[in-house]
């Protein structure tokens, strides 16, 4: 069996202490495959945000452990860690987190400037990032000039960059209307199957959570089903039958 990409194992989150103590999570055990497409469903509350975070490294579980390629993520250094934030994982968020006054590139950039890349790649990577979502007439343009659609995109550009194995997106259609977040959706898609990035999308949308590979979903903290595109094909095929 191939190592899983990412995994956590038995893992608790919770804020607070004694009386305001709260449990995000409470035994949470997921792995995922490299080139997988995995939906993290859940109502606002149950976990799903805080269980992307913890995969995502952005965040550390009270108990349990998060695995990266079979290695616990507690024994990466700082350096590590940063590192693999900003090059092995790509991030598409609800709310854009763009620099308003800054350039498109200039804002898809960010992550390589983070890295000390030169400024000629930089706008090399940034143009072809941008050339991928068909946006390199924006590029000059200010952030704040964008339609919701063309900021998601540029958020998306900013993700790819770095040529990221996994991209993490949480909510990535809960600002657009429908017609623009089915564009995200079939962007985010058409990547994880062409190029074989491992895709975590945290969504309500049922809509979205149905062209994953898996739909995984999270109450009150725990994991309740996790059922794969060919299960739930199959189980509706003996139904029909």
């Amino acid at each position: 069996m191939p190592v899983p990409i990412l995994a956590a194992c038995d893992v608790h989150k919770s804020y607070g202490r004694g009386a305001t103590r709260f449990d995000a999570l409470r035994g949470v055990s997921l792995e995922i495959a490299q080139g997988e497409s995995v939906a993290i469903i859940g109502k606002s509350g149950s976990g799903k945000s805080t269980l992307m975070h913890l995969l995502a490294l952005l965040d550390k579980p009270t108990e349990g452990a998060v695995e990266l390629s079979g290695h616990d993520a507690a024994g990466l250094s700082s350096a590590v860690l940063n590192r693999t934030r900003n090059s092995t994982f790509g991030f598409v968020f609800q709310q854009f987190f763009l620099n308003p006054g800054s350039s498109v590139l200039d804002n898809v950039t960010l992550p390589l400037r983070i890295a000390g890349v030169p400024r000629a790649e930089r706008n090399r990577r940034g143009m072809a990032a941008l050339a991928q979502l068909e946006l390199e007439s924006k590029a000059k343009n200010r952030a704040t000039d964008l339609s919701g659609g063309q900021k998601q995109r540029v958020v998306i550009a900013r993700a790819l960059v770095n040529d990221p194995s996994v991209i993490f997106a949480d909510e990535p259609t809960g600002n657009l209307d429908t017609a623009t977040g089915a564009v995200v959706e079939d962007i985010l898609l058409e990547l994880n199957r062409t190029r074989g990035i491992t895709l975590i999308v945290v969504t309500h949308d049922e809509d979205l959570a149905n062209r994953c590979d898996r739909r995984v979903y999270i109450r009150d903290g725990l994991i309740v089903d996790d059922l794969t595109s060919s299960a739930i094909a199959a189980a509706n095929a003996e139904v029909a039958a």
